[in-house]
């Protein structure tokens, strides 16, 4: 069992960065394909950015590519999110999450473990 914690959300001026954090308790993460996904409020979940188990592969949402970067740490388990030029339709609850490693998908479904969500909010 894989308890993700994610962090760093808050409230930023368009144009602003914000960092993202995913930490796991228990199992480390360096077995597993990494996700970010957010869900707007009336919207569905959708992908973000993943990045592979060996951490040398990295795929983005096209509404993200060019400013989010995803990456790992594998000394501390960890996965980030760096947002930059924040837009206001970034708003949205940012979720971490694992698969199994080599599923490289970008659907909710294959995802096996979840945190709990970080709220980002950007003002225009």
């Amino acid at each position: 069992q894989v308890q993700l914690v994610d962090s760093g959300g808050g409230l930023v001026q368009a144009g602003g960065s914000l960092r993202l954090s995913c930490a796991p308790s228990g199992r480390t993460s360096r077995s597993y394909d990494m996700g970010w996904f957010r869900q707007a409020p009336g919207k569905e979940r959708e992908f973000v950015a993943r990045i592979s188990w060996s951490r040398s592969g990295t795929y983005y949402a096209d509404s993200v590519k060019g400013r989010f970067t995803i990456s790992g740490d594998n000394a501390k388990s960890t996965v980030y999110l760096q947002m930059n030029s924040l837009k206001p339709e970034d708003t949205a609850v940012y979720y971490c999450a694992a698969a199994s490693a080599g599923v490289g998908s970008d659907l909710p479904r294959h995802y096996n473990y979840w945190g709990q969500g970080t709220q980002v909010t950007v003002s225009s």
